[in-house]
């Protein structure tokens, strides 16, 4: 007997986990599938010397009482048994450029921010107040961003840019480059991405910084035993490779690459937009909508390098350092010379257990483009699924950490005898492991000469069709937290969800 549910999400990364458990929430019958060993997407960790490592979430924003990814994830009932530590109030991120030795600070608190920058820019002062402004009105615009409220964009805001906005608000150049310096967290073209894409991203983390304690994989985890509690079946190892459709082109079941059959009512993609569309076969989709979404441009991949470090000798900071050798880099970091890289990255640590005064371990990212590892493209690798690159690959990884190294080392004196393990991922890992098209970290490139091109409907031509996560719309664990929420009320209806979402925000009031 073939089982059927409700509903059936393709892919366990974020949105689909968050999509799912809503709809589980409300009585459906939901199935997840998930292609490898562990849940969560970029929320995946790795363990190496008995710590954890993070591969893409290193921090989180608006999690403090009654912001607004705390009331998510009250609503997804796992708030309360995150374990978090509140980053530096006065810098969650610190900001440095070549050899100035000043480390220019990212506060916690819109006025904090204010008159932690105002120190280094006192002549800057009402500027700075107008930038934080300015982000919360572009950020209220948003639907379901205040949590419950605005139907639809406003489309002159989506045309805003960064560059000339930043550029309307300080002719300070040394302050433009700090105001974009942690660009990273949507990779890096300042120069082009429509101006709410920063502001969605810098607003939650000015609202409030936190680091997971164990990780970031914990958010799945807790998800995933939510889904269970719920009732839901959630199965790893099972990759979709073949959809099953009817006379009508409605979706009546999938199968895995084991040959197990799923069927369902309905159902959620939550995997990269381009292999969805494999899946489903180009001959089912309208034109128009497959050369728009196979002319949207990837974001930048990243290639890593985790440290494990000696005990007490590295200090712990507090903060993320983002470091560029250059002002202008902030623009468009991510386009780079092979031959001077890494001219950018970004540094965080975790504290040792005992000492947490000392790092026990230190991650430093920079941009990768695919190119670089294209020759090794046909080759895969996961734990799931081993297979070697080869000795040129290794060797690859190799000169590229070491050239990380050198770099990290004139930020932080002393690093290289303090190191006692060495650990890479380069965009092949993204790309195994995500599943994104060609390691990219974030989706696709947004543009504000034409924000609307790569927006995407959650639902599809295909009536049972849903889609979420990160290559629809916003990245980053607000976005595709956001982003379920949204494909629940394409299923569930708007005012269900909202009518859901209100009631638990006055019964908090109420509490309180």
């Amino acid at each position: 007997m073939k089982k059927e549910f409700d509903i059936l999400v393709i892919g366990s990364g974020l949105g689909g986990l968050v999509s799912a458990l809503i709809l589980a929430k409300e009585g459906q019958k939901v199935c997840v599938l998930e292609k490898n060993n562990q849940f969560g997407g970029n929320l995946q960790t790795f363990s190496r010397d008995k710590l954890i490592f993070d591969t893409g979430v290193h921090y989180l924003g608006g999690l403090s009482e009654g912001q607004n990814l705390n009331r998510f994830f009250s609503y997804l009932e796992i708030m309360d048994e995150l374990q978090l530590h509140k980053m530096n109030e006065d810098g969650y991120d610190k900001i440095t450029f070549g050899e100035d030795e000043t480390e220019y600070p990212h506060a916690q608190g819109y006025e904090n921010f204010v008159n932690q920058l105002a120190y280094f820019f006192p002549e800057e002062k009402q500027n700075l107040e107008t930038y934080c402004q300015e982000i919360q009105e572009i950020c209220n615009y948003f639907p379901r961003y205040n949590v419950v409220g605005k139907d639809n964009y406003n489309e002159e805001i989506l045309h805003l840019n960064t560059r000339r906005f930043i550029e309307s608000i300080t002719s300070n150049k040394k302050l433009q480059a700090v105001l974009l310096g942690s660009n990273f967290l949507y990779a890096g073209d300042s120069e082009n991405t429509p101006f709410y894409v920063h502001a969605l991203t810098v607003n939650s983390y000015i609202q409030s910084a936190y680091k997971c304690s164990k990780g970031g994989s914990q958010i799945a985890k807790l998800l995933v035993k939510k889904l269970r509690e719920y009732g839901a079946e959630i199965h790893r190892h099972a990759e979709v490779f073949e959809m099953i459709f009817n006379e009508e082109n409605r979706l009546t079941s999938v199968k895995t690459k084991s040959g197990k059959e799923y069927s369902a009512k309905k159902f959620i993609s939550n995997i990269e937009i381009r292999s969805l569309i494999t899946l489903i076969g180009k001959e089912r989709l309208k034109k128009s909508f497959l050369n728009r979404v196979l002319s949207w441009e990837p974001v930048s991949s990243c290639f890593s390098v985790y440290l494990v470090l000696k005990s007490n000798l590295v200090p712990n900071y507090d903060y993320n350092i983002y470091h560029y050798s250059s002002e202008e880099l902030v623009w468009n970091a991510y386009r780079y010379d092979k031959n001077s890289w890494p001219e950018t990255y970004m540094l965080s640590t975790t504290p040792s257990k005992h000492h947490p005064e000392f790092a026990e371990s230190l991650t430093a990212i920079s941009y990768m483009d695919f190119d670089e590892v294209k020759e090794w493209e046909k080759t895969f690798n996961t734990v799931a699924d081993e297979h070697e690159r080869g000795q040129l690959y290794e060797q690859f990884k190799l000169e590229k950490a070491e050239k990380m190294i050198v770099a990290l080392e004139r930020k932080v004196p002393g690093l290289r005898d303090a190191i006692k393990k060495v650990y890479t991922s380069s965009p092949l890992s993204y790309r195994d492991y995500i599943g994104s098209f060609d390691g990219n970290m974030y989706g696709y490139a947004k543009t504000s000469e034409n924000p609307l091109k790569t927006m995407v409907s959650p639902r599809t031509k295909i009536d049972n069709l849903f889609l979420t996560g990160q290559s629809v719309n916003m990245h980053g664990i607000l976005g595709c937290t956001i982003g379920g929420f949204n494909t629940c009320a394409e299923i569930l209806g708007k005012e269900m969800i909202d009518g859901r979402l209100t009631q638990m925000i006055n019964k908090n009031k109420g509490e309180e």
